[in-house]
């Protein structure tokens, strides 16, 4: 039978309760579950394992929370290359894989191996910066190089394999992956994308001119963005609302496709599709 690993937001009262029924459900069905430190302190309990050991231990992992709980747990997890299951108590859950009341179901499904496997690119993002050491970051989203402090608008450089697209006045640049098309890109005018889909999009925030719109282009590019030469202020950089640096003049990001995926665990009845109907409200004439 599987090991099953579980995190779960601490900062949800509902996640407890669903965390015991959860183990209770698995444990019924022979399985063997291992929680993380996190999890194990929020329950009382001694013995927990650290996130980014649990690859060694689980033949999967279950995250009880939101999609921005998923988010906390890749980055917690390391490079974790086994699936994820996302139990949603949150609201959206495009990440998830089914509800706290669906927890007996789940235990059948992962018992059974009656699942499939939806797998999501990630953006790897390095940043250069003159006399500092690179730094990488991987974003499941998107990465965002936006406006800090000031109210006015920024000015971004953006080269798709080394050649010049834009210079972009606007609020901020978005780079998300088809997951995160679902997600800020989306809230800033972004095209949904299927998951599967071998591509990236480049959408500005509240462009200044209307002609300024997202650009879907292949994810074996190398994309790179920069605060212009003449950008004064600082600018913030964030993967995937998480992370959060200034950049400044001279600073760039250099973005493309992570060798690491996301395998996310999907049940036999589930879809993207299903998902857009049912968390945008989607209804026939």
């Amino acid at each position: 039978m599987p090991r099953i690993g579980i995190l779960a937001n601490p900062h949800k009262p509902e996640a407890l309760p669903t965390m015991h029924a959860l183990r209770e459900a698995l444990v019924a069905r022979g399985c063997k579950v291992v929680l993380d430190t996190q999890t194990a302190a929020m329950a009382g309990e001694p013995d927990g394992t650290p996130a980014a050991e649990l690859a060694g231990r689980v033949d999967l992992a279950a995250v009880i929370g939101g999609d921005g709980t998923m988010l906390d747990a890749l980055s917690r997890l390391g490079d974790f290359n086994k699936p994820i299951a996302g139990i949603n108590i949150g609201r959206l859950g495009f990440l998830t894989s089914c509800t706290d009341a669906e927890l007996g179901p789940f235990a059948l499904a992962v018992t059974t191996g009656r699942f499939t496997i939806s797998q999501r690119s990630l953006l790897e993002a390095v940043i250069h910066r003159a006399g500092r050491e690179d730094e990488t970051f991987i974003a499941l989203n998107e990465v965002v190089l936006a406006r800090g402090e000031t109210g006015r608008l920024v000015s971004v450089e953006a080269r798709v394999n080394g050649e010049l697209l834009n210079h972009y006045r606007a609020d901020g640049l978005i780079v998300a992956t088809p997951t995160g098309s679902t997600a800020y890109s989306l809230s800033a005018g972004g095209p949904l994308i299927a998951p599967s889909a071998g591509v990236f999009v480049i959408t500005p925030i509240c462009p200044h001119s209307l002609g300024q719109r997202s650009l879907v282009l292949a994810d074996d590019s190398r994309v790179e963005i920069a605060p212009d030469a003449g950008q004064s202020e600082p600018m913030l950089f964030t993967v995937d609302g998480r992370d959060t640096m200034p950049l400044e003049a001279g600073d760039r990001i250099v973005m493309r496709r992570s060798a690491r995926v996301l395998r996310l665990l999907v049940l036999e009845d589930r879809s993207f599709y299903d998902a857009l109907r049912q968390k945008l409200r989607w209804q026939g004439l």
